[in-house]
């Protein structure tokens, strides 16, 4: 492990407070420094929000076990404490893992939640010109050319953000290898990531992965490469989406998805005071998990598929498992399931076959192959 760079990432700051669940779990803020490749603030110090559950008694102990840390990490458009912590009765993963032991972190990138926003996301003329409509006039008089051309994050700036993130937890619980679960782009994320550092993660949990085996294995030509900063999301536009995927009775309720987007709008107050209020997103420029990359990867990896997933169709997913070259590797088909499968009625299924993958490899007995769940 490189000394220079946990001392670095060790400089962070942590609040505490106490949460009311039944096993007493602890949050706790960090906000790790970390310096930005994001090319708009390269070399920047910045602060990236890390959320931690645990156990109380357990958040300050010198060490753990490899197999009970864990840092979720989010998808294209909603935040990590947004996507993983939903404060509503059973619908946390974090909280879940965390009843059973876990330490659970879970990181916003740059430019999502708590995390640095680059100033280039204050200015609605860096929206696609089609979007900034709905904040005429409000915000600006008129449709207005952009400050900033250019996808603000990459791929790589990613990288670098969970990097910095997980070499401050493994520095902080005094741990070689910590699991990672991601949702959606957080599988370009954390997947594109282990294919770089295996050596520093013990296992991943993947939902929805947005893999595309013919990807590019290297970045655009011009860097930053041309396109829109970054873009919104309205309420309507996220249950509108959501209700497009919905295969089944009673597949999520209402009342979840509306404590999520007050949380999504809690994590941005900038974007709140934005017309009825919006949640704010970078676009990021991708590469490099592909073919090549994960018939590379060893690390044990669990696939989860919703079976009514239009934004990442199962075949996708499906095409991560036939690619990978790792020995232990299970798909699962979740019944009655969206994109958004940890807000719905399935839920607790994925979560308890996250828990069992986790500690002991398998699910419901089966370390590779297809599993059907929910049906």
């Amino acid at each position: 492990m490189n000394k220079l760079a946990l001392a670095a990432a060790v400089l962070a700051v942590a609040h505490f407070s106490f949460g009311d669940d039944s096993a007493r779990l602890l949050t706790i803020d960090h906000y790790v420094r970390v310096k930005s490749t994001v090319p708009a603030i390269a070399g920047q110090d910045v602060p990236i929000y890390v959320r931690e559950r645990v156990q109380a008694g357990s958040a300050l102990r010198s060490a753990t076990n490899n197999d009970r840390v864990a840092l979720f990490i989010h998808g294209a458009g909603t935040p990590a404490e947004v996507s993983f912590d939903v404060p509503e009765r059973d619908y946390s993963w974090m909280a879940y893992l965390a009843n059973a032991g876990f330490d659970v972190f879970a990181m916003d990138t740059t430019g999502y939640g708590r995390s640095n926003r680059p100033a280039i996301m204050n200015d609605p003329c860096n929206l696609a010109r089609d979007r900034q409509g709905a904040f005429v006039p409000s915000l600006i008089p008129a449709p207005c050319p952009p400050s900033y051309p250019h996808a603000l994050t990459t791929i790589a700036s990613d990288w670098n953000d969970i990097d910095g993130v997980v070499n401050y937890i493994r520095a902080l619980r005094h741990v070689d290898t910590i699991s990672l679960l991601a949702w959606s782009l957080g599988g370009p994320r954390a997947g594109g990531y282990t294919a770089q550092h295996p050596e520093k993660v013990h296992k991943l949990v993947l939902l929805a992965p947005a893999y595309g085996r013919n990807a590019s294995s290297t970045p655009p030509a011009k860097m930053p490469p041309d396109g829109i900063a970054f873009n919104t999301q309205s309420r309507e536009e996220f249950y509108a989406n959501w209700d497009r995927q919905v295969g089944c009775p009673a597949q999520y309720d209402p009342a979840v998805g509306d404590a999520v987007w007050s949380a999504m709008l809690a994590s941005d107050p900038v974007g709140a005071t934005w017309g009825p209020g919006v949640r704010r997103a970078p676009q990021t420029a991708t590469w490099g998990w592909n073919a090549a990359a994960v018939g590379k990867t060893q690390t044990p990896t669990l696939m989860i598929a919703g079976q009514h997933d239009k934004q990442v169709p199962p075949e996708r997913v499906r095409d991560l498992y036939a690619d990978l070259a790792a020995p232990q590797k299970l798909f699962i088909d979740l019944a009655c399931s969206s994109h958004n499968a940890m807000w719905e009625k399935n839920r607790l299924l994925m979560f308890k076959a996250s828990l069992d993958w986790l500690t002991t490899g398998s699910v419901n007995g089966m370390k590779e192959g297809t599993l059907r769940l929910g049906y």
